[in-house]
């Protein structure tokens, strides 16, 4: 087992979410951290208010040769800092090797339990609420997720040695790297285009080489209701699956209402009846994510069932389905949503909406994507009653020729869509008019997009 708390860590780019998860888990731990970043922002502060010697500027200045460097898939070999850690030949790990570090603590300990949440989509949700349960539960849990738990004002946290929850990415197959003592996938269907360049085939295969590196006895939890789930299932024939589900799984859901944007339902452990639970996120694919905690956790014999009244007040993750602005009788919500099908899911939990019009801004995320998944793309804003689409945020690709917001809207059949080009004070300010008491705007992307509701706010402010 690698001792990690007697390393210097530096982290380049440390205000993103996932990074900034670990370099705290790191203070926390007691390890000494530092870090760069392009810009001020909540996680730079919240490290240096840590005691992180955090720099806004990246020159080859801030790396000293007994530091071990830790950047991510988006830090490119030219950044000055990285060319200086190769320089003097440090070492440089990737954001997914400090996960790995940090969960091999707990996986390589029979007293503690490792919990890992992937999959396309939800995982964020997942780890958030397992985390928080766990918490409020007194049970001291660590954890590492990619967005911020409301109520417990983190993304991560280091506490006791016996219980790790993380979220794990499979964006860019780093993945197969962990060894979770239980592996929760949410679901499977296809997506980062840049990087699974066979679809489908070979998202399925990284998650086979993924579950196959588990120990034996490592519990796989999965969705009975995903086909990629099931694909998945029928590829490792040799391995015990649990599954949870809407029907025929081995935990259940049954007689689920929906009422605004709260929802209700019954547990079965198979044919037995555990206990009723009432959630405050819409949406059945919530339904699905604390069917999905509550298997993980009844598996292990933490009684989840009495745990219920903690499932109750968890608000969901910050950028999912977050309310940002409440102004003049109209409510904006923000969610991170950036895939077809994760719009769809999350969409689906309005349609109990009972007040005016639902408004979807829309950013795509990625030329990459918006080109794979354009008819995808333009099935997946049905149910709303009206849709602004922005410039696409290219987060560092480069343009491909015809794929824009512009011919995406004029592909659109939708009956009320239009594209606004500029940042989200602009968009924000094209969409104000046009508001009415009792309209929901939703904004949709893992971009700049949720910056629209704050400028609506603003702009209410000065009328």
């Amino acid at each position: 087992m690698t001792d990690i708390k007697n390393k210097k860590f530096h982290f380049i780019a440390a205000g993103g979410v996932g990074m900034s998860a670990l370099a705290k888990y790191l203070l926390e731990k007691g390890c000494t951290v530092s870090g760069s970043d392009i810009a001020e922002n909540k996680y730079v502060k919240m490290l240096r208010e840590m005691g992180a010697d955090i720099k806004t500027t990246q020159v080859a200045e801030n790396i000293k040769p007994d530091m071990t460097v830790v950047i991510s898939t988006a830090i490119s070999e030219d950044n000055p800092e990285l060319k200086e850690a190769r320089r003097l030949k440090l070492d440089v790990l990737h954001r997914s090797d400090m996960l790995k570090l940090i969960s091999d603590e707990f996986s390589e300990r029979k007293d503690a339990i490792f919990f890992g949440f992937s999959g396309t989509h939800g995982k964020t949700t997942t780890s958030g609420l397992c985390s928080y349960v766990l918490n409020k539960a007194g049970k001291r849990p660590s954890y590492a997720v990619g967005g911020t738990v409301p109520e417990l004002d983190n993304n991560s946290k280091y506490d006791s040695d016996k219980i790790f929850v993380a979220e794990l990415d499979e964006s860019d197959g780093t993945i197969v790297k962990y060894k979770p003592d239980v592996n929760v996938v949410n679901n499977l269907s296809f997506d980062h285009p840049d990087f699974y360049k066979n679809g489908m085939s070979d998202i399925l295969k990284t998650f086979k080489q993924y579950l196959s590196n588990t120990a034996e006895d490592a519990v796989i939890i999965i969705n009975a209701d995903n086909e990629g789930c099931q694909n998945l299932a029928e590829m490792m024939p040799d391995r015990k699956f649990y599954t949870f589900g809407l029907s025929d799984a081995d935990y259940m859901a049954k007689n689920v209402e929906f009422d605004g944007f709260s929802s209700k339902f019954d547990i079965y452990r198979g044919n037995r009846f555990i206990t009723d639970m009432e959630i405050s996120v819409p949406g059945v694919h919530n339904v699905y994510n604390t069917l999905a905690v509550f298997a993980a956790l009844d598996i292990k014999r933490m009684h989840p069932e009495q745990m219920c009244d903690y499932f109750k007040t968890f608000s969901g993750m910050g950028r999912r389905f977050q309310k940002v602005a409440e102004f003049n009788g109209v409510r904006v919500i923000d969610d991170y949503a950036h895939h077809p099908e994760e719009i769809k899911t999350t969409l689906s939990g309005l349609t109990s909406y009972k007040g005016g019009r639902v408004i979807a801004v829309f950013q795509p995320h990625r030329f990459s994507r918006l080109k794979s998944l354009w008819k995808d793309f333009l099935g997946a804003f049905d149910t709303v009653d009206k849709l602004i689409v922005t410039d696409v945020y290219h987060a560092c690709e480069k343009p491909i020729n015809g794929i824009n917001s512009a011919n995406f809207v004029k592909d659109m059949q939708h009956k009320d869509c239009k594209y606004v080009a500029g940042d989200m004070e602009t968009v924000a300010r094209e969409l104000y008019p046009e508001l009415q008491s009792g309209d929901l705007v939703i904004t949709l992307g893992a971009g700049t997009v949720t910056q629209v509701g704050k400028h609506l706010k603003h702009i209410s402010e000065e009328q």
